[in-house]
């Protein structure tokens, strides 16, 4: 298992992170292209291969030099129940902090906030929609 980042859109990376979340957001739950594919340039995108195959990914958006915002975490449906949705939300976290953040932020979907807990994120504020799914927003403290 490797993983790989990148911020250059016009790199095989980008593509198989793009790829995975056509896949998952698109096709799987009906999220509208144009709301899922938007400031792709302004971001580092991780995807995560086992035995070559791009099975994982997840961005970072740098909101400010101290708090990165997680975005668009998605396992294909049949690489899900292996922890590669972990292990791509830990090698986003050392990414960050070795950048200087100190908090990461994301908007989780309601049905994942268990597993965002797992991983030491906090929810705050009320349930809202983003995409027609309910979300919620979370942090995490980073050491």
């Amino acid at each position: 298992m490797t993983i790989r980042h990148t911020a250059d859109t016009t790199s095989a990376v980008y593509r198989d992170a793009l790829a995975i979340r056509k896949d998952v957001f698109i096709k799987e739950q009906h999220v509208s292209e144009t709301e899922e594919i938007m400031a792709e340039d302004s971001c580092t995108h991780f995807v995560l291969y086992d035995e070559g195959r791009p099975l994982a990914t997840c961005r970072l958006l740098p909101k400010s030099d101290a708090i990165y915002k997680v975005q668009r975490v998605a396992v294909l449906k049949a690489a899900r129940g292996k922890r590669y949705g972990e292990k791509i939300m830990l090698a986003a976290e050392d990414f960050a902090r070795a950048a200087g953040a100190t908090e990461l932020v994301l908007g989780a979907q309601t049905t994942a906030l268990g597993f965002y807990c797992t991983l030491g994120y906090e929810a705050y504020g009320n349930e809202y929609l983003d995409a027609n799914i309910p979300h919620y927003d979370m942090k995490k403290e980073l050491r």
